[in-house]
Formats: C-alpha cells, structure tokens, sequence
C-alpha cells in the first residue's frame, strides 16, 4: 500500500483526494454514503459574509459531458455558518475547509477573519471568480492586480492556510498565480468552471435564468490539465487540481501534470462515493507501478 499522505503548506492531508465546493454541501449531508473522515479534505459550500439568495430558476442544466449551473452562491452567510454548522463539521476527522466569497476586498476579508479563530477550519479557499461591483462586475480572478487585492486584503487577516480557486477564463492564469503566491497565497486549486451557455430552440430563450453559466464535468478536463501544467511550472507553491475528475486515471494525470492533490466536483453528483473509488484507485494505480508514494508521480511529465 503506498504512501497517500500530501502537506499543503501546513494542511496534512491523509490522501490527496478533496471534495470540491459546493457539489458536497458541508459533507453532512454524504455521511450515510461516505466516510467522511476517510476523505483527504473537504471543502464546503461557497460562504459569503452576508446571506446570500443566489439565482431564479432553472440555476442548472446538463450539456454533452457536463452541466452549467448558475447557483449564485445561495448561502445562509458565514455568522450562520459559525453557530449552526461548524458545531457539526467540527466533529468530522478530516479537514473541513471554508470556501470564501465576496463582492469586494473588505467583504473577503472580514468573513475570512472570522473564520480565522475556528480551531477545526484549518484552511479556507478563496473563490476570486466573483463579480467585482466597483468595477463594472469584472470578475477579480479574471486580472494580477483584482487577484492580488483580495489576496492581499485576506493575508492580512488570516493566519492559517489559504488556497486560492482560479478562474480559467483568462489569457493567462500562469501570471494569476503568481499574483496570489506574490501576496502571500499557500496554494492554488484550479479550475474554477468555465463560462458557457446552453440555448432552448423551441422556445428560443437561454436555458439557464441568468442565460450563462459555468460549465463543469468531464469535458473541462483537457483544460484544467493544462492549465494545472502551465501554473505547476510558474509557481513554488502547491497546485490543487480539478476539472472533470470521475475516476483514479483522471486524478493520476493530473498529478503527473504538477498537482498535489486533487478536487472531486460534479461526480459527486453522478456517484456519491466516487471519492472513494477514486482513493482507492490512486492506491491500485501505485501499487502497481511500484511507487511507494503520491509524491513520486506529482509533476513527472518527461
């Protein structure tokens, strides 16, 4: 049995496997499926400082090898958060982690700083692919100096391990990356889904409420690979791969494209076990091929 064990700065994970947010809920509610405390991290539903009511409906669709959503970070805000579900995820033996949004660098930052005092969040995961209201709705992940400003403002607040979720519809998320590990980031997870759009012909209206959304699944994956290579080679710091993960062979790609651990999104929709069949099957893939570690594979490309 090989060595599963990855750090994230100071985050052990007891295997590289995570669950990304918002397809696992708080993961309470995939505890008759899964044992949780058998999954390498878990990182829960986006969580903004104030509540938030998300999207009319329909907020998601399925498309050939994947699904739009267009959620709208609907969340109970991060002081509900705090009283009603971190005594529960508290109790889970794994890392629980908190997925941040915002609609300003203030935002980001006071909700990260109040998480920062719970002794079982070890890490929180900045989600930057948020709109930014002073400038026009431009997203922050989408440019350096909108990343670098929320990173920053977080930094500043936050003491504890801070990932921060890339957006992919840029020119180039090598220099993103590098913005974050600049202000102080412990690690990158990447990608955040793609911008796309879904068209009801009989009806000639767009299928989702808000017309787009953000793609994810299977047909992300040869995206998500390369971007995963492309900011592996750019940064010192760990990558968080995800992207169209459903099984132990998509998860080994992406470690050997420069990830050290891995994310588990939309199949968890489709197998609610799915993270442990792909643990399992990183363990196999190992095994045989005679490698004692995960570590071995991360970013072995020739």
């Amino acid at each position: 049995m090989a060595d599963l064990n990855v750090k994230i700065n100071d985050l052990k994970l007891k295997n590289p496997v995570m669950t990304a947010s918002g397809t696992f809920g708080y993961g309470l509610e995939f505890q008759d499926f899964v044992p949780l405390d058998q999954i390498g991290g878990i990182i829960v539903k986006g969580t903004t400082l104030k509540p938030r009511e998300g999207n009319d409906y329909p907020r998601m669709v399925e498309t050939p090898q994947g699904m739009l959503n267009c959620v709208g970070l609907q969340n109970k805000g991060v002081d509900y958060f705090i009283e009603h579900i971190y005594p529960e995820v508290s109790k889970i033996d794994t890392n629980v982690i908190v997925n941040v949004s915002g609609n300003s660098a203030d935002t980001y930052a006071e909700a990260a700083e109040r998480l920062n005092s719970l002794e079982h969040i070890p890490a929180i995961e900045l989600n930057i692919s948020c709109p930014n209201v002073k400038e026009g709705g431009m997203a922050f992940g989408v440019s350096c100096s909108g990343a670098s400003s929320i990173v920053s403002a977080v930094r500043k607040v936050y003491h504890k391990t801070l990932i921060v979720k890339l957006s992919p519809n840029v020119t180039d998320i090598a220099s993103i990356a590098r913005s974050c590990e600049d202000e102080g980031a412990d690690a990158v997870s990447l990608i955040n889904t793609l911008m796309g759009m879904a068209i009801d012909i009989e009806r000639r209206r767009p299928r989702l409420s808000i017309r787009t959304g953000g793609l994810s699944g299977p047909a992300v994956k040869p995206v998500a690979l390369r971007m995963v290579y492309d900011v592996s080679k750019a940064v010192k710091i760990p990558v968080i791969g995800l992207g169209g993960i459903s099984n132990a062979e998509d998860a080994i790609e992406f470690f050997m494209a420069g990830a050290t651990a891995i994310q588990i999104g939309t199949a968890n929709f489709v197998d609610p076990q799915v993270t442990m069949k792909v643990r399992d099957g990183i363990d196999c893939w190992l095994d045989a091929h005679g490698c004692k570690s995960v570590t071995e594979v991360v970013g072995c490309l020739e």
